[in-house]
């Protein structure tokens, strides 16, 4: 059950000249954090129209497949998603959190809940805490929508999320069957992504910090979903993904979007597809926000490694486990880097994929 925290974003408006001690972090002695400018920190960049061409060039879909494998990142150009419905979303959720605090606490997370307005993750009085606010909600189906969230927000923002968690439901179909070609697998073993995928969306916001060295704005970790899909609404820079023991930043593209791998898709390519731990930093003077719209399994199936990939050779890697006991799992642990991936991970390899 997740533990009431103080919001981030009423603390940094008071006068601070130092970072109250629950959110001060031990410093990343693994990873040091490689320059924004070298030639080797740009993540792929894939054009999707170039894969959707009538003269579709099959080195496109092997840059998609060595972006998934090697970096589990990439950035997304020319997605045909309205530029002035994004334009717009950015406007509403910047006027969200402008929103006096008396009228964000309407969509307050309610107690054990980890949608709503509020922080998740958080499982204990003792856990360091991240220095970002986060308002987390369903957006498909649409029969999973909470009744006190999506429903009641002002109607210009209701229109304006409902428009875009459409179009994401497009694009991300989209993305999961060009993966699912690169693959070389059925469709159909896509499924559980393809069919009625859980849609949620997090959107956040990183205040100022006076000591942003000394903290985080979410702290390292790999995503459950199968695919994210993240959108920069703010100017300021803070994503980092980490490849190869160093922390990479990402420089957003203009009209591009983010996409990274989730657990639940390098779980159903068997591992050939990797999450890939990354984090958000924050700024001494701007705020950042972005949205983060999570494209996951439906609830009612099973996930599992994909039947065409396992063989002989490369034997099952992680059990098979019910969407909804995986996604249980794990929003009631706090993050920490890719460690409840290994709780569905079949130890030495190979064995009874059934649990």
């Amino acid at each position: 059950m997740a533990v009431a925290v103080p919001f981030v974003q009423e603390l940094a408006k008071k006068p601070l000249t130092s970072v109250p001690p629950r959110y001060v972090r031990p410093h990343d002695e693994d990873a040091s954090v490689i320059s924004l400018n070298s030639s080797s920190s740009q993540i792929p960049v894939i054009d999707i129209q170039k894969l959707l061409s009538a003269d579709f060039s099959d080195s496109e879909l092997q840059k998609l497949h060595h972006a998934c494998k090697e970096w589990g990142f990439f950035q997304l150009i020319n997605h045909e998603v309205s530029s002035c419905l994004v334009e717009k979303l950015k406007s509403e959720v910047d006027n969200f959190f402008k929103l006096p605090i008396e009228e964000k606490n309407k969509y307050r997370q309610h107690p054990g809940d980890i949608e709503g307005y509020g922080n998740n993750f958080v499982v204990s009085e003792q856990q360091k805490l991240d220095w970002g606010d986060m308002f987390a909600l369903t957006t498909l189906p649409t029969h999973l929508r909470k009744p006190h969230l999506l429903p009641k927000l002002p109607l210009s923002f209701r229109e304006t999320l409902e428009a875009y968690s459409a179009e994401l439901k497009t694009l991300s179909t989209k993305i999961l069957k060009l993966m699912a070609k690169a693959l070389r697998i059925e469709e159909n073993e896509m499924s559980v992504l393809l069919e009625e995928e859980w849609q949620t969306m997090r959107l956040n916001y990183y205040p100022p910090c006076p000591q942003p060295e000394l903290v985080v704005g979410l702290c390292p970790h790999s995503d459950g979903s199968g695919i994210t899909i993240l959108l920069q609404v703010s100017e300021v820079e803070g994503l980092q993904i980490r490849k190869d023991g160093m922390w990479i930043p990402v420089k957003p593209l203009p009209n591009a979007f983010i996409i990274n791998v989730g657990d639940s898709l390098e779980i159903l390519t068997n591992g050939i597809y990797r999450s890939v731990e990354h984090r958000a930093t924050v700024n001494s003077l701007k705020e950042r926000l972005s949205v983060a719209t999570f494209c996951s399994p439906r609830l009612d199936g099973e996930m599992g490694p994909a039947p065409s990939l396992i063989t002989p050779e490369t034997p099952a890697m992680f059990k098979r486990i019910r969407s909804e006991d995986f996604y249980k799992g794990r929003f009631s642990r706090k993050l920490d880097r890719k460690s409840y991936l290994e709780t569905v991970r079949i130890q030495n390899g190979g064995g009874n994929t059934n649990t």
